[in-house]
């Protein structure tokens, strides 16, 4: 009974010494590599339309034809926006009297004019203006069914901040706004540093127009980082108010402050308000940049430190 079985053993002892003849077809390693690296290719293509599946709703969602119309708008969309969101900008942004920025400005398209059918030729998917913008423009783009966003705020740097933000929000860029910020939080706080204890040297915003800025302007903000005393807020001027002439005399005034080219002095000395002061006599006149002492965005740091420098300069030698 156990001599099968034991055949059997005998069998399979002699098939595992005897080698079977081969019916399989002979490992290509070339092959086997190429399908690897095949089977590894499609894995990246998978991936690839996968992460762009799911970031598309993101890319989608920014604004790809952004129209700035005015100069301060301008300044903001040009610190925040992806050069390929922006299809134009306000009809003076190339101009340098007017924009701090016009050389980084004259590489995209400006307007024609400041008018609603300027704007709309270029198609946008997102327009940015300010308050002071014409009320007629303002009402046609929002006629127009265009997504419109109108800065109000200007007189503070905070205010500028919370532009920045709102802004950061519309075109997707939060992040390049918090860094815009936290930049000029940091350039503020070396200004400060440097103007620890000096003494407010006493300041009236000076100009061509029957109008002083007053509480609530950015003169006013200006005023506040450069160790000024604004002697018409000390007054109780609020906002650009008509200029008191007759009082400027017993507002003991240090220096003038005044925006524009050096020629601002003689314009300045043929107007009876200024000529009689003891400050214009004495050629205490600070001339500042124009687009820098108006600006609206975060650019009027610059002023900061110049109207710093000309009332202290002491604190930066």
């Amino acid at each position: 009974m156990f001599q099968p079985r034991i055949q059997k053993i005998r069998n399979h002892h002699q098939d595992t010494k005897t080698p079977r003849k081969a019916t399989e077809m002979p490992f290509d390693r070339r092959a086997a590599f190429q399908a690897i690296l095949g089977d590894l290719g499609a894995l990246v293509v998978r991936s690839f339309l996968f992460l762009l599946i799911i970031s598309f709703p993101l890319l989608a969602g920014r604004p790809q034809r952004v129209v700035s119309q005015s100069v301060g708008t301008d300044e903001l969309l040009l610190a925040l926006a992806e050069p390929g969101q922006i299809a134009a900008l306000s009809h003076i942004s190339h101009e340098g009297a007017f924009n701090p920025v016009a050389e980084e400005a004259r590489r995209f398209p400006a307007l024609r004019d400041s008018d609603a059918e300027s704007v709309l030729r270029f198609r946008p998917d997102l327009v940015l203006a300010a308050s002071y913008t014409r009320p007629e423009t303002l009402a046609l783009l929002k006629r127009a069914g265009v997504r419109l966003v109108v800065l109000d705020r200007f007189d503070t740097l905070e205010d500028v901040y919370a532009s920045l933000r709102l802004l950061g929000r519309e075109l997707g860029q939060e992040g390049r706004a918090e860094g815009v910020i936290t930049h000029c939080q940091a350039q503020v706080a070396a200004l400060a540093a440097r103007l620890k204890g000096v003494k407010p040297v006493r300041v009236l915003g000076a100009g061509l127009y029957p109008f002083t800025p007053g509480m609530d302007t950015t003169f006013q903000d200006l005023c506040d980082h450069a160790g000024a005393l604004n002697v018409a807020a000390e007054a109780g001027l609020r906002g650009h108010a008509p200029t008191p002439s007759e009082k400027l005399l017993v507002w003991n005034i240090d220096v003038l402050v005044a925006a524009g080219d050096p020629n601002i002095r003689a314009r300045l000395g043929e107007l009876p308000c200024y000529r009689v002061l003891p400050a214009f006599q004495a050629g205490r006149i600070v001339v500042l940049p124009g687009p820098l002492m108006s600006s609206v965005s975060h650019h009027r740091i610059a002023a900061y430190e110049a109207l710093a420098r000309a009332l202290h300069p002491e604190r930066f030698r």
